[in-house]
């Protein structure tokens, strides 16, 4: 995917190439190889670091300058819009998981990944533990009291076992992927309003195309 080259044009005017946001996100990250320019810390106050690329990037925006690329990607140029998305899924904000949520979006978009929802995940109950050998394998039992049995004619104290069992995959591991996609899904939706809104994108059109929202509900 690459916005290199020439786009045809329509009534004089640069045609813009349409994309989702997940597209666009690993097209700047995959394929322009952006690297995230994370904000500092607030209480951060050292001389010379200067503004980040966002305000950097929002600034040149604002008054019709050209964003300069290619400082990243080794061996050659890096798009100036994946400059912009770059500096635009820096700076998500801390309600929607700030600079950890910016690393996982541009980790998963350089990857061409989607978070691991688990899908088709089904909590089953299963022993504890498996004890194996030449003759198969059987589950393991533990001893959780004793108890009085009479047997021919005579009382005896015997071992009550009982087999520990859990449930595997834990219901809570299921519904922590799925808030960790929801969670992601979110951001990607900040990430393309923002760029819609601040129209800084010179050949790509965000689309509003996004992942499935909860892609469990349709199962």
């Amino acid at each position: 995917m690459s916005f290199q080259g020439k786009i045809g044009r329509a009534g004089g005017g640069r045609v813009k190439r349409a994309l989702g946001v997940q597209a666009a996100l690993e097209w700047a990250f995959r394929v322009e190889k952006a690297q995230l320019e994370l904000p500092l810390p607030k209480d951060v106050t050292e001389e010379g670091f200067g503004f980040g690329l966002e305000y950097v990037l929002l600034q040149r925006a604002a008054l019709g300058c050209k964003v300069d690329g290619g400082q990243h990607k080794v061996g050659g140029y890096t798009h100036e819009d994946a400059e912009v998305i770059a500096a635009t899924v820096a700076g998500i904000p801390d309600s929607l998981g700030g600079k950890r949520m910016a690393i996982r979006v541009a980790e998963l978009a350089r990857a061409g990944l989607t978070p691991d929802w688990m899908p088709g995940a089904v909590p089953r109950c299963v022993p504890v533990d498996v004890k194996r050998n030449q003759h198969g394998e059987r589950a393991t039992t533990i001893v959780v009291g004793t108890a009085r049995v009479l047997t021919r004619g005579k009382w005896r104290t015997v071992e009550v076992q009982a087999c520990p069992v859990t449930f595997s995959p834990h219901p809570h591991q299921i519904d922590a992927a799925r808030r960790a996609y929801d969670e992601w899904w979110r951001a990607l939706g900040w990430v393309r309003d923002v760029l819609c809104e601040g129209g800084m994108l010179r050949e790509a059109h965000l689309t509003e195309a996004m992942p499935k929202e909860q892609p469990w509900d349709t199962l």
